[in-house]
């Protein structure tokens, strides 16, 4: 998230990254589930276990365009969490996925890897301004930009997963 509590991210569907790519990357395993909440606002919260650490966190994300969100997000310890999920939204399933991060151009990028895909993944960049320029990292081969497809959401996958294999 940008320092100004606004979040500003691209997101691409991309062909998957051989395994040599993914064991560069920092990995954590991400459970998320998404809460009973507001409309106009998505609420999370999410189970990250790295090596030798679990976090959990709690988000609540409001959409201003396509690329931008008001996010307020807030770590929380396992009881909170627990807590939480009580208000899990009983329509949606719960996400599960490998994130890989890593740098390139100066900044961070997280692929996530889902098991529900073969093919494919997303990639995600933060930027700190909307018209900031970057370039994709090499050894990843673009499908298409999805920022602006609902579809391609986590909160979105949660309810349905896009019947779109791609080779």
């Amino acid at each position: 998230m940008n320092i100004d509590g606004f979040e500003i991210e691209r997101k691409f569907l991309i062909a998957m990254p051989d395994e040599a790519f993914l064991k560069n990357c920092d990995r954590s395993e991400i459970t998320q589930t998404y809460l009973r909440g507001e409309e106009n606002t998505t609420e999370r919260v999410r189970k990250r276990v790295y090596r030798d650490k679990c976090e959990y966190t709690h988000t609540v994300k409001r959409k201003l365009n396509d690329m931008r969100r008001v996010e307020d997000e807030r770590e929380i310890d396992e009881n909170t969490y627990s807590e939480l999920l009580e208000r899990a939204d009983p329509s949606r399933r719960p996400i599960q996925k490998t994130r890989c991060c890593f740098s390139h151009g100066g900044k961070l990028w997280e692929l996530d890897v889902f098991p529900f895909w073969k093919n494919q993944a997303y990639l995600e960049i933060e930027l700190t301004d909307e018209g900031e320029a970057f370039l994709l990292p090499p050894g990843i081969r673009l499908l298409r930009e999805v920022t602006d497809d609902p579809r391609y959401t986590n909160a979105a996958l949660s309810l349905e997963i896009p019947d779109e294999e791609i080779e």
